[in-house]
């Protein structure tokens, strides 16, 4: 492949889709390598992370990717930003269809924060639908959280920029990870909207009486500190797919049984914390579980101080660094910057142009342990949208 320029050279499969959306947004190729190059089983990409390349190039215009053999090393070449205009598979009222594979064991947070990331600087909007047996809806075992995590505690952050205040994330099929957390059969898109609860308890092929329960148990926990608290229940039946037998080839089975508690706690100050937890794949665990184990992560989570959960950290960084030629300033708790995750995202922004991050202790006896972090916006432009 014939580049314009050399390519930002990165290893490994760590922060895959921030590395890609940095490239997309900069412009700047990547060449990265060493993808599970030790894995005995599973070298080289993986099918979320293929899926994640389709969705990439479906949504833009001219990106090139070329994957070696084994799948351990991919160079990608950006192209312009084209969210649903037409192109690799619109449908005719203007709907990206991404089916995701059986096989997958990622959440679908996993594309839709990405995605979200490119949608302000689209040549036209962002309006996608996630399909197929692979599509999780829950939280999951590897750490992905919820779409309504995604719906509710990270996108209403966009108004502080200026962007995307009405954008809606629909749940039109709930599911949990299946066997191995393989699969869900959900179906989410992403449109413009808005929505204002403040938690979702919701159950997939299960009874309903599920969510009265885990809601009954989060309450408990969050009244005596929060009598203002509303959960909305959501009860879903699971997706019914052909599973043929010798003796019964018209067999059918149900999968993305599950059930699952999201909560977000708004401050006084606009600040948003959220919590996500959902029933593991082999069950075991009952709602009362569920229900406690939220609330209390939810308090962890306020513990933790700073003015975004630990989950939006990454979004907030993200768009002060691609924002307006200034400097933004957000306030994060320690032990949120300090994580590992955090700082190897800090060295990739790096590596794609961002200037440095400027830390210092927060201001004020309220705020002890919490840090600032100021972020210099490389101003990158939207250069696929017309000026009237």
């Amino acid at each position: 492949m014939a580049l314009s320029q050399p390519p930002v050279r990165l290893t490994s499969q760590k922060n895959f889709t921030y590395r890609l959306v940095l490239a997309t947004l900069t412009g700047k190729p990547v060449h990265i390598s060493q993808i599970r190059s030790n894995s005995p089983s599973n070298p080289g990409l993986a099918s979320h992370e293929i899926s994640f390349l389709r969705l990439l190039e479906a949504v833009t215009n001219g990106s090139q990717m070329e994957i070696s053999y084994s799948g351990t090393i991919i160079v990608y070449k950006p192209g312009l930003i084209t969210g649903s205009a037409a192109g690799l598979g619109t449908t005719s009222n203007g709907v990206i269809k991404h089916e995701i594979p059986s096989n997958c064991t990622r959440g679908i947070s996993y594309f839709l924060i990405p995605l979200c990331l490119l949608a302000p600087f689209s040549k036209a909007p962002m309006n996608v639908l996630f399909t197929g047996p692979g599509v999780i809806t829950s939280a999951t075992p590897v750490g992905d959280i919820s779409a309504d995590a995604v719906r509710m505690a990270i996108l209403p952050l966009y108004k502080m920029f200026g962007i995307f205040n009405n954008i809606e994330l629909r749940i039109l099929q709930r599911s949990n990870p299946g066997h191995n957390g393989k699969g869900g059969g959900g179906e989410v898109q992403l449109v413009f909207g808005h929505q204002t609860v403040r938690g979702v308890a919701y159950s997939t092929g299960v009874s309903a009486s599920n969510n009265a329960r885990m809601i009954q148990t989060a309450r408990g926990v969050l009244n005596p500190l929060v009598p203002d608290t509303y959960i909305a229940s959501d009860a879903s039946p699971a997706l019914l797919v052909p599973a043929p037998e010798k003796s019964n080839p018209g067999n059918k089975k149900k999968i993305g049984l599950g059930f699952g508690l999201f909560l977000v706690a708004e401050s006084s100050t606009g600040c948003l914390y959220s919590a996500d937890i959902a029933s593991p794949p082999d069950g075991g665990v009952p709602p009362e579980d569920i229900g406690k184990q939220c609330a209390y992560q939810l308090l962890e989570t306020i513990s933790k101080g700073g003015c975004v959960a630990p989950a939006a950290a990454p979004t907030m960084l993200m768009l002060m660094a691609m924002g307006s030629e200034d400097v933004g300033r957000l306030q994060l708790g320690r032990e949120v910057l300090g994580d590992e995750a955090m700082i190897q995202f800090a060295r990739d922004l790096t590596k794609f142009g961002a200037a440095g991050w400027g830390i210092r202790d927060a201001p004020g006896d309220n705020h002890d342990g919490d840090v600032v972090v100021s972020v210099v916006g490389k101003g990158i432009g939207n250069v696929g949208r017309k000026i009237a």
